[in-house]
């Protein structure tokens, strides 16, 4: 995975608390014009040194270690100002901004692991951390089934970015390769589930294998319905969903020459291209609904 998921900090404390050893939560607040980082992001520190997160390219990270290893040792939450305002003026952000982070001793660990099993079970999860509540959402979650190379790329780089993935290619076109599973049939997809922060992507070449498989996907829970294909393709393709009876909503949700780079050919660069329009449709999703980097201070 390239960096820490917000998971990871929460995953952290709790291994932390499991082993008797003491940790703080540290979330970002409040931002005073610019910050390398969003609201609600975290960053976890252990009694003993190890952390996981981030709130900048390093700059404060060490001053923000040696306050966490304070707290927790008087007990008490705190608030710090770093940047601007702060009274630590050997901090300085590079943004020029200014940052507020609670800090939070040995956060209630019944809280932690509700939230980790809440995660686990791919529901949102919601912790009290003093005045301020922190919400979280399950990670994107990827379900793929195509051809070959441009499959196994696509599923290669979705993991290495911090995706759950399954993966399906007919028995003799990429399935065993690295964990990618074999589709049997073009009539019946293998057993799935969705949910709110699934996207289901179709890369098939072949597009008969979308004519019975297709339909079922769409009436999956998702975020994200896409296959790859030309205009006409894709247009060609909807005509046939309507034309076997799937209803117009989610006809509808199929987006077509799916992937934020027009025209691609190459399998890295359009595994890429659609990643980055999967992650892109992700959070957009998940900030109208309220969840992902949010922190809202509890009201009176």
């Amino acid at each position: 995975m390239i960096a820490a998921h917000p998971v990871d900090t929460l995953r952290l404390i709790d291994e932390g608390a499991h082993a008797g050893i003491g940790g703080v939560l540290i979330t970002l607040t409040g931002i005073e014009r610019s910050s390398s980082r969003a609201i609600g992001t975290q960053m976890a520190v252990l009694a003993d040194g190890r952390h996981v997160g981030s709130f900048s390219g390093g700059c404060i990270e060490s001053a923000i270690i040696a306050e966490a290893i304070e707290v927790l040792a008087a007990g008490a939450p705190r608030q710090v100002r770093y940047g601007i305002g702060s009274p630590y003026i050997d901090v300085r952000l590079p943004c020029g901004g200014g940052i507020d982070l609670l800090f939070m001793p040995n956060p209630d660990r019944a809280a932690i692991a509700d939230a980790l099993a809440r995660l686990d079970r791919r529901e949102p999860a919601t912790l009290q951390l003093g005045d301020h509540i922190q919400h979280y959402v399950p990670r994107l979650r990827l379900v793929t089934l195509g051809h070959g190379e441009d499959v196994l790329a696509l599923v290669r780089l979705a993991r290495v970015f911090g995706l759950d993935v399954e993966a399906y290619a007919p028995n003799d076109e990429g399935a065993d390769v690295d964990g990618v599973l074999p589709l049997v049939s073009r009539t019946a997809l293998p057993t799935l589930t969705g949910d709110p922060w699934t996207a289901f992507v179709f890369v098939f070449h072949d597009h008969d294998w979308e004519e019975f498989l297709l339909p079922q996907a769409l009436g999956l829970s998702g975020f994200y319905y896409g296959a790859v294909g030309s205009p006409r393709t894709h247009q060609a393709r909807l005509d046939a969903l309507r034309a076997a009876g799937v209803p117009g909503p989610q006809v509808d949700a199929l987006r077509g020459s799916i992937g934020l780079i027009p025209a691609t050919r190459h399998p890295a660069t359009l595994a890429l291209s659609i990643l980055a329009e999967l992650v892109q449709h992700y959070e957009a999703c998940a900030a109208r609904n309220g969840w992902v980097g949010r922190s809202r201070e509890l009201q009176p």
